[in-house]
């Protein structure tokens, strides 16, 4: 509901009035309040000077008197004083104390903000008090208010038959039926000139009487236009017409020809059924004609109060009808002519202002012309300016990053509580893909290490020569081994790097032809830091990039195998695939191309059962994903899965124990095993503990599986990525800025379906509830499928509510 709806009827028992209030669910205010004799004497002197001024060409049946052109006195001056007593008297009545309570009411509804404007729906009893010019009642101005806000709109107190929406919807332009009546002393070329403006979005046809034509032709004729089974969106009368006591008012349509209102009812009811809503009878002393076709059932009829000069009658039309051409509303046009007479024509046309009224059924929403085509398009979807804002902030906070991961984070969290309260953890492996041999602090003390950082070289030897004893395929060192080392001694100078570089050749030569993946990373330089070439050499090993962004797993070049350097992650899982393909010669690499250019070489061809991340297109970086690169954006790039359970990723021994034997390790020929620092304070490469995530960093998913820890490491997030792409379970973020677009789409559609259809409150709740509960268990469950597609649900839902719930409210209100 676009306004607050307040319901005034006036009512007047001989020398006193009655005013009665009533808004909302029944609320209520009545008081009584003495009728001014000086308001009855003002208003007909006003009157009559009115009169004298406009004596010709008046659409109307009144009395010559005087003449126009060389009126015998200065009527334009007199008019101007005649209006300003009437007003001044009008107004001092009006601010009694008496009404005192009603203007408060009524004043202070201008301060809701959910509201722009406050319709005063005005009931006048007798039709003579409905004569006095009550649309120019400044109701706000004593309490400071927006009085602009406030509105008088008419209506009968009679109203026998109900409003409601046309049994037709138009789809194309609205249809206009113009009738043109008695042109005696009256020229139409204003209206005709009017109509012009109505082209673009309306078809207009006229109708009137010919010199050849019988008056049976011309009532048969106009009877059947206004019930043209084509029906018409608005009907407008220009002519001579009147008051009647009995009949409703009638329209003059030929010289000394007058029809009468009762004689054109049942075809105006037809008319409203065909989607008739809005009629406009630019003619003299409406009051009675607004009444009757309000009782009619017709939702809305414009009409001049007192007899109209052709010239302003025209005027007036033209504005009305270039307001209504602009997608004003029809009170909103009546408002715009009736300024315009106002503040540009007072001078040409005194107290024309104070002519139009807006008869309306309370239940009514207001017409307005609808733009056809691509303009109706536009106009439908078009957001005002509180949805465009909102919408900015809105889609922009969809594209900052930071917020992604956020909710990323807690999204994920959901889904872990979800997989594990249903039940849906993977199908487990035992053991896991990954093993993770922690150098944790137990470690570093047992082994008397004094400095972690850079890690001894002669301890990860020890930890290469029992691994490769217990026959392990593929290992992963997570650590930077770009710098020369020497024995505990100090003597040989690079007596580590030879000790390590030995128990490498050792496994690679072993009968398991055990694949070394070591540790890359570029400075601050973005010079890139690699192995010493004594320890990683061609013939037996791969270097990886070990920094990666979190939450994303890494990818592949789309096509481009000599990209430098790969990612340790991938490097393994490559490793592992080739390493288990049955029968396979043992690879001499003498090139990081020929690793694999090798796995494609050995893949059976057309095997599904050995397919590599080479062949998974989820593995590989896309176009789309790649553009968005451009725009600082993540689209559609595989995300880490931490929904599923850490024992479900990888087992984890620390290094002590597999030095001591103490923990047989696990089937190894069948695991990835990477050598990872274990948590320590010292673990990093510029600084330390930059390989330990805590905090804000540490994901919420991870803290859901194991509450009582607070260090997730790098080599654990290794893990997850490698898992992910061994299993080729690669979850799929859609972006937020996409269905968040869809959000606000489905919201505005919801928004203008709750304004159209006038269901209950609880039936929308009701549906925004289901609907967003279905889409949140949806995309919990499309998650956890083989699909393994990401639904945001925060920013979309609030994109959704963001739509219904503030028109809840205010429907709430109203």
């Amino acid at each position: 509901m676009t306004a607050f709806i307040f319901n005034l009827k006036v009512q007047q028992f001989d020398q006193v009035c009655a005013f009665e209030l009533s808004w909302g669910k029944g609320q209520q205010l009545g008081v009584t309040l003495a009728y001014p004799d000086d308001l009855n004497f003002k208003y007909q002197e006003w009157q009559r000077i009115y009169l004298r001024f406009y004596n010709t060409k008046l659409r109307g049946k009144v009395a010559e008197i005087g003449s126009f052109t060389a009126p015998p006195v200065d009527w334009h001056s007199q008019l101007v004083q005649a209006e300003a007593q009437l007003l001044s008297e009008f107004h001092h009545w009006l601010r009694s104390a008496e009404l005192h309570e009603i203007r408060a009411k009524i004043a202070q509804s201008t301060r809701n903000d959910a509201y722009p404007n406050v319709d005063v729906f005005l009931t006048c009893n007798p039709l003579d008090l409905a004569r006095l010019p009550w649309e120019a009642w400044e109701i706000g101005t004593e309490f400071s208010s927006s009085s602009s806000k406030i509105r008088i709109i008419r209506t009968p107190i009679n109203r026998r038959e109900t409003t409601s929406y046309p049994n037709v919807r138009r789809s194309g332009k609205a249809r206009v039926l113009v009738i043109l009546g008695d042109e005696t002393g009256l020229d139409f070329q204003a209206e005709k000139q009017a109509m012009i403006f109505l082209k673009s979005v309306a078809t207009v046809e006229f109708i009137g009487w010919q010199p050849q034509e019988s008056i049976p032709e011309l009532k048969t004729k106009i009877v059947q236009a206004i019930a043209s089974e084509s029906g018409w969106d608005i009907l407008l009368f220009a002519g001579h017409s009147n008051e009647t006591n009995l009949t409703g008012g009638e329209i003059a349509i030929a010289p000394n020809t007058a029809l009468s209102i009762s004689e054109i009812a049942q075809p105006l009811i037809i008319a409203k059924q065909r989607g008739l809503q809005f009629a406009l009878f630019n003619s003299c002393n409406g009051l009675s004609i607004a009444n009757k076709l309000i009782d009619l059932g017709l939702s809305q009829v414009a009409v001049m109060r007192e007899p109209v000069h052709n010239q302003v009658a025209g005027e007036f039309l033209l504005e009305f009808i270039k307001a209504l051409s602009e997608y004003q509303d029809v009170h909103e046009s009546l408002i715009t002519a009736a300024q315009h007479l106002k503040l540009e024509n007072y001078l040409t046309y005194p107290s024309a202002y104070l002519i139009p009224s807006l008869f309306c059924h309370p239940e009514a929403t207001l017409f307005r012309l609808q733009a056809s085509g691509v303009k109706r398009f536009i106009q439908y979807w078009q957001p005002s300016r509180k949805e465009a804002i909102a919408l900015t902030i809105l889609l922009l906070m969809s594209l900052l990053l930071p917020v992604q991961t956020f909710l990323l984070q807690w999204r994920v969290w959901v889904q872990a509580i979800y997989r594990d309260a249903t039940n849906q953890s993977i199908t487990s492996t035992n053991p896991p893909p990954v093993l993770l041999v922690k150098i944790d602090e137990d470690s570093i003390v047992k082994a008397k290490i004094p400095d972690p950082k850079p890690i001894d070289y002669q301890y990860l030897a020890s930890l290469i020569n029992r691994l490769t004893a217990d026959k392990a395929k593929v290992i992963g060192i997570d650590y930077l081994l770009s710098r020369h080392q020497p024995q505990s001694d100090g003597v040989p100078p690079t007596g580590g790097d030879r000790i390590l570089a030995k128990s490498i050749q050792t496994a690679v030569s072993s009968p398991n032809h055990t694949l070394f993946v070591f540790a890359a990373t570029r400075n601050q330089n973005k010079k890139l830091l690699q192995p010493l070439p004594e320890i990683a050499n061609f013939n037996w090993s791969l270097e990886g990039e070990i920094e990666f962004r979190p939450w994303y797993v890494p990818l592949l070049p789309h096509d481009d195998f000599q990209t430098q350097p790969w990612n340790f992650a991938n490097l393994l899982v490559l490793g592992q695939q080739l390493q288990q393909i049955p029968d396979r010669p043992q690879p001499k690499l003498d090139s990081k191309t020929d690793f694999f250019q090798q796995v494609g070489d050995f893949l059976p061809s057309n095997s599904k059962s050995h397919q590599t991340i080479l062949q998974s297109p989820r593995s590989r970086l896309q176009l789309i994903t790649a553009l968005s690169y451009q725009l600082w954006q993540m689209w559609l790039h595989p995300i880490a899965d931490f929904s599923i359970p850490p024992n479900q990723i990888y087992h984890t021994i620390p290094a002590w124990k597999v030095l001591e034997n103490q923990t047989p390790p696990q089937d190894l020929q069948q695991q990835v095993v990477i050598i990872i620092p274990g948590g320590y304070d010292e673990a990093g490469i510029s600084k330390d503990g930059e390989d330990n995530f805590t905090g804000a960093d540490f994901p919420p998913a991870i803290k859901y599986w194991q509450p009582n820890i607070n260090v997730f490491t790098g080599g654990e997030y290794h893990a997850y990525m490698i898992h992910h792409l061994l299993t080729q379970r690669l979850v799929l973020p859609i972006p937020d800025l996409w269905l968040t677009g869809i959000g606000l789409l489905i919201g505005k559609i919801l928004y203008l379906q709750q304004n159209r259809i006038q269901k209950h409150r609880w039936q929308w709740l009701l549906l925004m509830i289901i609907l967003t509960g279905f889409y949140g268990i949806f995309s919990l469950e499309l998650y956890i499928s083989a699909t393994a597609i990401l639904l945001p649900w925060m920013l979309p839902s609030i994109g959704l509510w963001g739509y219904f719930a503030p028109n809840l409210l205010s429907t709430k209100k109203s």
